[in-house]
């Protein structure tokens, strides 16, 4: 990843001299990833993944990618990894995934997993899937609409019982279209900040009753339960934003996976991290990438 420095001005304090910034600026490469959506309880619809921002390698929902940040050496800028959704029981709806943030950047919480009668998924960072109870339900009920350039929508459902896949970073949630089924999580996208491709921001599955386990997409999208075989809903995998997969009426779902923020900068900087958050800082080429796992705060830079 080349290093991206602004016009040649005043040498910053404390960096090697040669090292030169315009009036102490300099670019910043990031990914936000969302907390993804927990997992309801009956026949219940998967999670949706984080909303997934980035400026480097892809970004979410087929949009565009990013653009570095312009920021001042000496100045506090607020970073945020957003927690997973949690499950909450039976008969209730699984909660929405927090948001994740970075200075001006923010990515919005997955969709909880949406349970019956009836509904479309809830609306996040990538969509919820729809959900279906009745014997004799009829008609289609549509995902849940996703976050602008972050996500995708999750599937829809038909007919009785069951739940569509939840929408991931790269992929539409699969659509339930048989009779006590469910259907798989949408993928998420892979992407190369850290100097290796890794792949956030999965849907979860949507539950069913007969006994497939309706995988979640990839970059930690939990797994769909199913009534028999009685198989739990998994939770989504933590920092990668993965929503929960939902589970049939007699077993039990999981929670969304917590979401991460990334950033690359010019490796002649060091970064102070405050008290809240949790992060670790390595070297790759010319730059320094810090990925944060838990907390809030600010972040400065020297």
């Amino acid at each position: 990843m080349a290093v991206r420095f602004f016009r040649t001005s005043t040498i910053a304090q404390g960096l090697p001299r040669g090292t030169k910034f315009w009036d102490g600026f300099f670019a910043v490469d990031y990914l936000v990833v969302g907390g993804g959506g927990g997992g309801g309880k009956y026949n219940g619809g998967g999670g949706g993944a984080g909303g997934l921002r980035s400026t480097v390698t892809a970004t979410g929902g087929g949009g565009s990618l990013e653009n570095a940040l312009s920021l001042q050496m000496y100045t506090n800028f607020t970073v945020t990894v957003g927690a997973g959704g949690a499950y909450v029981g039976a008969g209730i709806d699984g909660v929405q995934g927090e948001v994740s943030v970075f200075s001006t950047v923010t990515s919005d919480g997955g969709a909880g997993s949406r349970i019956p009668n009836q509904v479309a998924g809830y609306a996040g960072g990538s969509g919820g899937g729809a959900a279906t109870d009745s014997e004799w339900a009829s008609g289609t009920y549509a995902g849940g609409s996703a976050s602008a350039n972050q996500g995708y929508a999750g599937g829809s459902a038909t007919t009785d019982r069951g739940g569509g896949g939840g929408g991931g970073a790269g992929a539409v949630g699969g659509n339930k279209t048989a009779s006590r089924d469910g259907a798989v999580g949408g993928n998420g996208i892979a992407v190369g900040i850290t100097g290796s491709s890794v792949t956030y921001a999965g849907g979860g599955g949507g539950g069913s009753f007969n006994g497939t386990p309706y995988l979640g997409g990839s970059g930690g999208g939990g797994n769909g339960g199913s009534g028999i075989p009685a198989r739990n809903g998994t939770s989504g995998t933590a920092n990668t934003g993965g929503g929960a997969g939902g589970c049939w009426d007699n077993t039990a779902s999981s929670n969304g996976g917590s979401g991460v923020v990334i950033l690359s900068y010019p490796a002649a900087l060091t970064i102070t991290i405050g008290a809240g958050l949790t992060g670790t800082t390595s070297t790759v080429g010319a730059n320094k990438v810090t990925t944060f796992t838990a907390g809030t705060g600010t972040v400065s830079w020297a």
